[in-house]
């Protein structure tokens, strides 16, 4: 059975979470003081995005604050920003908040209980529609709990919430630092580590997928990290019958 403690203690995967109010507020707060005080309080932040060529000393609280956080800050033209406010005064600042808590990896292998554990994870899955639709299958598939980078991820937006009906209010989604750690860990667990890729070496249908397993899920464009695929015990593979070469990340 998994050593839960080292999940909880050696990776520092806390739990992140939002109040019962905030979980109803919008998920994009604009403006340089509302970002800051979002800051201050703890509310998680997925990223944050600052008007791109903007004086970054003006930002610099900001900047000081999410990089404390371990919060990512992106570039972003003055066009996306106005779409994510829908024309709400932002001041060159926009951050993403999560709309759900985030769970532990603990929390994942008590769902599983006595059962081998089945988790999904997300290498670097950026549209939230994508990652929203990975969860409800996820969530269908009998999946214990969904694992997502910090950085260079798609959080627990609303539009992901929304995309996912409803199954991330009861699927595990905790979110890690290091991939490649943590794959590493649950190797040593016991969990066999399957990476799915156009050029896997198995096909999907002959893999033996019984016992614990995590089945890694590549970026929309370019699959999965180089490290993370070094990392998997098996790359798998669907195979293509129709004249297309790939399949949305999601299915």
């Amino acid at each position: 059975k998994p050593n839960l403690t080292y999940f909880s203690e050696v990776l520092h995967v806390p739990r992140e979470t939002v109040s019962e109010n905030q979980s109803r507020e919008s998920s994009v707060i604009a403006g340089r003081n509302a970002v800051a005080e979002a800051l201050k309080k703890g509310r998680p932040i997925d990223c944050i995005y600052i008007l791109k060529g903007a004086d970054r000393g003006s930002m610099g609280k900001i900047i000081a604050l999410a990089k404390q956080a371990g919060v990512p800050i992106k570039d972003a033209a003055a066009q996306k920003l106005d779409t994510l406010c829908e024309g709400v005064v932002h001041q060159g600042v926009v951050a993403m908040a999560a709309c759900h808590d985030f769970s532990t990896m603990e929390d994942i292998f008590q769902k599983a209980g006595d059962q081998p554990p089945f988790v999904i994870i997300c290498d670097n899955i950026e549209d939230p529609h994508n990652l929203g639709a990975i969860i409800r299958t996820a969530e269908a598939a009998g999946a214990h709990g969904v694992i997502i980078p910090k950085r260079r991820s798609a959080g627990l937006t609303a539009v992901v919430a929304k995309t996912s009906a409803g199954a991330v209010s009861h699927l595990p989604v905790a979110r890690v630092a290091n991939l490649p750690s943590l794959l590493k860990r649950l190797k040593e667990e016991g969990l066999w580590i399957f990476g799915s890729a156009a050029d896997g070496t198995t096909s999907l249908y002959a893999a033996d997928l019984k016992g614990p397993a995590a089945l890694v899920i590549g970026s929309e464009g370019s699959g999965m990290s180089r490290l993370v695929s070094e990392t998997c015990d098996f790359l798998v593979r669907i195979p293509m019958r129709g004249k297309l070469n790939s399949l949305n990340a999601s299915a």
